[in-house]
């Protein structure tokens, strides 16, 4: 409205400048109240789109009602379809910019019961749903489609441009004629049709027929009549769906409408790609450098569905963990978010804002739950919100954390802008990577999706590794001290075991082996044996290739501090060594000790000796304390329904009635007018009447007009006039062109 108002003050001193140049030419006034009459209607036609809230009420729509008004359906249940039809009515705002709706009956022949566009008021629709009448007769279900088809849509003023196109067909039984044919010619006219069978009667290859594909989306059964009521919510969904959100989302069990952010943003030429959350999956860099900005009416022309599911895989690190920033965020023209989804580093929280009825147009809920703060580990996590008109579900890694209740909500205003990534209440954007940041229309997709990007969540999933389960360890007590491990110089020769070792020179490398031996089903696993005695230097070795830093191990405890051998001979300058020598190495080494290490093996196979033998070497470490109990799994996804079961037989046909009573003969009517009789003879001449005075006559027509007199003296002038805006009017019909047009109103 600031806009607006502004506007009507530039409009007004663009009109003061007109009347200063054009001074008091009442036909140029004339002109100028023209146009700011245009002008003011222009500007309240703006304000009004500017300040309208946009959802699936406001959306332009041509929706019709195909109901089945055979002689199964019987006047009862009518009447329950009539307060359904109602009932989903008011959902939506009726008028010629909205939604208009019309109804079909049919049985042997359809009839139009409302037309498409005659009621422009809710309660004049709804008054012409409570007065139509029922029919009765047989199914005729193609020939009603095609019928709606012709005479509705084909008819509609607002063509076939523009808006949505959508058919709702009710039935309670198998059609009489061929539908496939007919609901195939609506779809190439651009219909959308709705399916919804009711009762046993009805057959499903004959619903899947008439409605659009697939078939889960637009095929609907009930048990009878009074059931459609439980379906209602669904129906106003879909029919939300449809117009609302215009395109798909490719998904793994089939296309689902929505809204994929990422792809509309065109993020891959915007940002640089990188390594996604396992290998070979995609991911987005997003630097602060980055505005990811759109208008909201590019984005979110209609607005959103009552019901829809968030879904964003993401991860961050840094100083990002202790900051508060809007993962996505629809923001008002002046800046202030009505819907958001906000990461708050310093309270380790999730909060989700959305439209209100409630005073301040906007409510926040705050998810506080423990599992919750996993997000903020600076690991890859999917994030999911399940949105509806009642609550808001938090979901992470597909583990369902808390629920909160909402207020009703209400549209969104589409002359703001839409960002992703940006700091509460700032225009800066964060870094961080993301994957997937999308909103699907279809509530029921939060029970098909998968958070199988994440490693460890699926069974099978990316990300995990098969691993053989680890063996029970033995419990042999532990043994004497293990000999030294051997010397391997840098070309893989082994040296012999020697004594206490002078300190060699820079360039030497050393690779010790250590083999462990698994133990027999019977055999115990020996504890960490002591330190072995240093033994005597080797031969000195070739300068050796710099090898690659491997990972920490586990520290061992210290061993006694051997004597100071004397100073090595100086090595030659060594060179990195390479993945392929290391491998050579270990192959020599264990070709060469293999051999002794099984024999050692087989020696050692019996725990129950282990009392009389020597120990094998142990173990690098003593195994860790036990893992906490990670989160319970997510329940499996819900079953599909079964098939409906075979309709029963029919019944015995019952006995046929008594004849009625015959009615008595009626007298026969006339059937014609007769011809008229000959006249009669003249009656004889009455007597003479008494005379009087009749009453005068009425007086004659003017006489002609006498001669012009003689031409007066002039009169004495008069003082000057005052001129005043409400007879401009008239002065300026005075003064106009006798066949110019008049004003337009």
């Amino acid at each position: 409205m600031a806009v607006t108002t502004n506007r009507l003050h530039s409009y007004i001193w663009w009109i003061r400048v007109r009347f200063r140049i054009m001074g008091c030419k009442t036909r140029s006034m004339h002109c100028v109240l023209r146009c700011v009459c245009f002008m003011l209607l222009h500007l309240s036609c703006t304000a009004q789109d500017e300040d309208m809230r946009f959802s699936c009420k406001t959306v332009a729509s041509d929706l019709v009602f195909i109901l089945d008004g055979s002689w199964s359906v019987a006047d009862v249940n009518f009447e329950i379809v009539k307060r359904w039809l109602v009932n989903i009515t008011t959902s939506f705002n009726i008028g010629q910019k909205f939604t208009q709706i019309g109804v079909v009956q049919y049985s042997d022949d359809p009839i139009i019961n409302i037309p498409l566009g005659k009621h422009l008021h809710i309660k004049d629709l709804i008054r012409a749903m409570e007065s139509i009448d029922y029919m009765g007769g047989n199914t005729r279900t193609g020939t009603a489609i095609q019928f709606a088809s012709d005479k509705l849509f084909n008819l509609s003023e607002r063509g076939p441009k523009g808006v949505a196109r959508i058919a709702v067909v009710l039935t309670d039984g198998k059609s009489q004629d061929e539908v496939k044919a007919a609901a195939e010619a609506a779809r190439r006219r651009g219909i959308i049709i709705f399916a919804i069978g009711v009762g046993s009667e009805t057959e499903e290859a004959e619903l899947n027929a008439i409605g659009n594909k697939p078939s889960s989306n637009y095929v609907f059964y009930v048990d009878d009549y009074k059931a459609i009521s439980k379906i209602r919510e669904t129906i106003r969904q879909k029919l939300c769906e449809e117009t609302v959100c215009p395109s798909s989302i490719s998904v793994d069990n089939g296309d689902v409408k929505g809204f994929d952010i990422l792809q509309y943003l065109n993020l891959a030429k915007k940002v640089k790609k990188t390594q996604g959350s396992f290998y070979g999956s995609k991911a987005f860099q997003v630097t602060s450098r980055v505005d990811l900005s759109e208008s909201t009416t590019n984005l979110f022309p209609d607005g959103l569905p009552p019901s829809y599911v968030f879904v964003s895989t993401l991860r961050y690190k840094g100083s990002l963990l202790r900051e508060e920033w809007d993962l996505w965020r629809v923001q008002t023209n002046n800046g202030k978010p009505q819907m958001a989804v906000t990461l708050n580093g310093f309270e380790r929280n999730v909060k989700f804002t959305t439209t209100s009825v409630a005073p301040g147009d906007t409510q926040t809920v705050v998810f506080q739950q423990e599992p919750s703060k996993k997000l903020f580990d600076e690991n890859w996590h999917q994030l999911r919100l399940l949105v509806t008109e009642q609550d808001v579900t938090l979901y992470v890694d597909d583990l369902e954390i808390e629920t909160m209740p909402l207020e009703p909500p209400v549209g969104i205003f589409i002359n703001g802008k839409t960002q992703i990534g940006k700091y509460v209440s700032k225009e800066t954007t964060v870094p961080f990577e993301i994957m997937k940041l999308r909103i699907y229309c279809d509530p029921e997709q939060n029970n098909r999706e998968t958070a199988c990007e994440i490693p460890g969540v699926c069974a099978n999933g990316p990300g995990d590794i098969d691993v053989d389960p680890t063996p029970e360890p033995c419990t042999c007590p532990p043994g004497p001290p293990g000999l030294q491990g051997m010397k391997v110089s840098q070309k893989g020769y082994i040296t012999a075991l020697g004594s206490n070792g002078s300190s060699g020179q820079k360039g030497e490398v050393s690779l010790s082996l250590t083999t462990v031996s698994s133990c027999s089903p019977n055999s115990q696993k020996g504890t960490t044996g002591d330190p072995g005695q240093r033994g005597l230097g080797g031969h000195q070795g070739q300068p050796g290739l710099s090898g690659q830093t491997g990972p920490p191990g586990p520290r061992g405890q210290s061993g006694d501090v051997g004597p100071l051998g004397p100073p090595g001979l100086e090595g030659r300058p060594g060179r990195e060594m390479s993945k392929q020598i290391i491998q050579e190495i270990c192959r020599e080494v264990l070709r060469l000790e293999m051999p002794s290490l099984l024999l050692s093996n087989q020696q050692l196979s019996n725990c129950d000796h282990c009392q009389t033998r020597d120990g094998t070497p142990g173990v690098p470490g003593p195994v860790g304390p036990q893992g906490s109990t990670g989160f319970p799994g997510n329940p499996g996804s819900s079953g599909q329904p079964g098939h409906p079961g075979r309709p029963g037989h029919p019944g015995m046909l019952g006995l046929k009635g008594d004849p009625g009573l015959k009615g008595e003969k009626g007298s026969q009517g006339r059937t014609e007018i007769g011809d008229p009789g000959t006249p009669g003879p003249p009656g004889q001449m009455g007597p003479q009447g008494y005379s009087k005075p009749g009453h005068p006559g009425k007086p004659g027509p003017p006489g002609l007009n006498g001669e012009e007199g003689k031409r007066g003296n002039p009169g004495v002038p008069g003082q000057p006039g005052v001129c005043h805006l409400s007879m401009c009017y008239g002065v300026m019909m005075r003064s106009r062109d006798p066949f110019s047009k008049g004003p337009n109103y």
